[in-house]
This record gives C-alpha cells, structure tokens and sequence, in this order.
C-alpha cells in the first residue's frame, strides 16, 4: 500500500471522486466486519491457546491482513502529501517510502517480541473479552463514522 501511495494512488483518488468514495466504503464495510468479529468474539469468549500452526502460517497471516489494511493507503498517502514537496523527485520518494517501511517493520517486530513473553501473552489471554468487546465498539464506531462523513 506504501508503495501505491508512493506511485500517486492518492492523487488519483483525490482526482476520481468516485474512486475515493470506493475505498471509503470498502473500508466502512471491512470495519463493519471487524467489529462483528470481534463482537461475537467477546460474546462466545473462550480461551486463548497457542495455535499448533507453523510460525510461518501466524508470519504470512499477519503481513496479508497489513497489506490488505484499506486504511493504509490513505495513511501513507497523506503523509507521502504532507512531507514531499510537489516536485520531488523518486529518490526523496523511495527514501520516504523506505522510513516509513522501516518503521513498521520496527513496531511489527515490537509487537512480536512483545507478545511472545509469556506474561505477556498470559496478560492479554485474561483480557481478551474485554479487548474484543472494545475493538468491536471502535470498530463500529469508525465504520459509522466513515459511512456518515460528510467529504467535500
């Protein structure tokens, strides 16, 4: 998606109200989705247990839902908008686009860290429900949000 914003998706959508509107409501829908899950999640409970799954499955998992994030392209769209100058060039471009992937790596690596400690993992087993339930209130809150904003 960096990439994408990089190369003036965002521009495009900017330009294309239609595909704006597009990407909006496919967010609003994917975060329709979310809060479902997360909220039935929290109704259902249960307990959190390691997956038998190879590492690599939880890898490829979680770097296809990052990568499919629709919030990201305007995320970085607006920061690639804020930071570079109309003119710039692509190594100012590729050299934004490789801090802010640097970043994410960065954070995406704490968080796998993080959680791998098992107090860590303990803690939030304990509080899954009420993470769940949370999400699946913000989630909601966000689609709604995006669904009844008025963009002019």
């Amino acid at each position: 998606m960096g990439i994408a914003a990089g190369l003036g998706f965002s521009a495009l959508m900017m330009a294309n109200a239609w595909l704006f509107e597009l990407v909006r409501f496919a967010g609003a829908g994917y975060l329709f989705y979310l809060a479902t899950k997360s909220l039935r999640s929290a109704w259902v409970g249960g307990t959190v247990t390691p997956a038998a799954a190879p590492r690599r499955a939880f890898f490829a998992k979680g770097l296809t839902l990052h990568l499919t994030n629709p919030k990201a392209i305007l995320a970085w769209g607006s920061i690639y908008a804020i930071a570079l100058v109309p003119a710039a060039g692509a190594l100012s471009v590729w050299s934004l686009f490789a801090a802010l992937a640097s970043v994410s790596i960065t954070v995406f690596i704490g968080y796998a860290l993080l959680f791998s400690a098992p107090p860590i993992a303990r803690a939030y087993a304990r509080a899954k429900r009420w993470f769940d339930l949370a999400f699946g209130v913000l989630f909601g809150a966000a689609s709604l949000k995006l669904l009844t904003a008025r963009l002019s």
